[in-house]
């Protein structure tokens, strides 16, 4: 399908213009005041609209992008505002009145951030992800203020009279501008919006960053916008496409920061193609947590709660290893045929022999956790004294084996790692000066 047949086919749904971007027209979506159809233009621009260039079917490729990328944030439980993709060009979306602001999220220290910090070298790495606000600005003027620049840096704490604003291209110590609270917030409770965008586009982020390393590549930073909708939900709207982060492979840019940098079109065509392909093969993959257990006694309360929302990951069976071995062994085959991405957790009492026989028949990490190390501590011997080629592990607290399976699972994982590495996070500290 050529786009002027995509966009004629778009145009059968079209309702008024609502508004034009650099990069996408957002139409009323005809007969549902509640949505809007999101159609990619041709157009790609950098320096604030100073660098403007036609690439052709650029718009089906970054509609393309943001479509795999929503897709998979939906699939992850973000809120987000996307409903479906309706053809080449567009997708439909909730109506939202967005929030003038711009939310950066930094694994690694890459465009302005290094100016603001020269003394940082390009690449240094955040363990802590670094969330950024920029208020989004046109024409350098906030309502009756002149500004320095467009899109300045700005902080806000809860209960300040002020947001100060900061020129987001150099060192700064005092912000150009203090703007009152009642200048930019819309409504009342919109500084309470603040915390929950923070916490969105750090799991967004974390979603993206490992479907990207799976792919072998590194999503360094990326930018994403907020809208409410008509019930007031906060969602991650706008598009999240090629033009919205910073992906690293071998050391190269393969994002837009290539054609900012001067790279020849056909160069920026290439990698936005690629990236379209890339993003089309992200997904949740089907896996599973095998709780073993050798009798209906053993209570799997304490697994249950460690999963903590991924309950629908686990499997209990309870068969004797020793009783039933030779059943055993067949039917640990047959789960594992039907989903080869498995953990085993083995939870067995008296002899714990189950685990070491489970790992020695099983191409996965198996995990055993002594069910009466408590009472008989000289029963974890029999899982820690294994023989050669059984790879059981032993962990002894329930929480900690499930926490293991999840993480093993995560490596794979977008969904299960974003969740781990939420909670992780607020541990980390970022040690380098900021």
């Amino acid at each position: 399908m050529t786009d002027n047949e995509s966009l004629s086919k778009t145009k059968l749904s079209l309702g008024a213009l609502l508004t034009e971007g650099k990069t996408k027209w957002v139409y009323q979506r005809a007969g549902n005041n509640e949505q809007v159809i999101v159609v990619s233009k041709d157009d790609i621009t950098a320096g604030d609209g100073a660098k403007h260039d036609i690439i052709p079917n650029k718009g089906r490729i970054a509609n393309q992008t943001t479509c795999n990328n929503f897709r998979l944030l939906r699939a992850c439980g973000l809120a987000v505002g996307f409903i479906e993709q309706l053809d080449d060009l567009s997708f439909a979306a909730p109506n939202c009145r967005m929030l003038p602001y711009e939310v950066v999220v930094r694994r690694e220290a890459h465009g302005s951030f290094l100016k603001r910090s020269p003394h940082l070298s390009k690449g240094q790495l955040f363990p802590r992800l670094i969330v950024e606000l920029f208020l989004k600005t046109k024409g350098r003027r906030w309502k009756q203020h002149e500004l320095v620049c467009d899109d300045p840096l700005m902080t806000y704490s809860d209960g300040a009279e002020a947001l100060l604003l900061f020129h987001p291209g150099t060192p700064h110590a005092e912000p150009f501008l203090k703007l009152p609270v009642t200048e930019v917030f819309a409504h009342s409770t919109e500084s309470t919006l603040f915390a929950e965008m923070n916490r969105i586009a750090r799991h967004a982020f974390l979603v993206l960053e490992k479907a990207w390393q799976l792919e072998g590549q590194r999503l360094v930073d990326f930018k994403v916008e907020f809208g409410l909708d008509k019930q007031g939900h906060l969602l991650l709207a706008d598009v999240i496409d090629n033009d919205s982060w910073r992906v690293v492979e071998n050391d190269r840019y393969i994002d837009k920061q290539l054609y900012r940098d001067g790279g020849a079109i056909d160069d920026v065509v290439a990698s936005y193609r690629r990236v379209a392909d890339i993003t089309g093969r992200f997904r949740i993959p089907s896996q599973r947590i095998i709780l073993w257990r050798g009798s209906e006694s053993d209570s799997t309360d304490a697994f249950s709660r460690a999963l903590a929302g991924l309950d629908s990951l686990m499997v209990v069976v309870t068969r004797s290893a020793h009783k039933e071995p030779i059943a055993t062994a067949l039917l640990l085959q047959k789960m594992l045929q039907e989903v080869p991405d498995t953990v085993v957790v083995a939870y067995i009492g008296r002899s714990n022999g189950a685990g070491p026989t489970l790992a020695a028949n099983a191409m996965v990490p198996v995990i055993t956790v002594p069910a009466s190390a408590k009472e008989f501590p000289d029963d974890v011997w029999s899982s820690l004294r294994a023989p050669s080629k059984v790879p059981v592990l032993t962990v002894l607290e329930p929480a900690n084996a499930m926490l293991a399976a999840l993480q093993m699972l995560a490596c794979r994982n977008p969904l299960i790692y974003a969740r781990l590495r939420m909670e992780l996070e607020e541990r980390m500290v970022n040690t380098v000066q900021i």
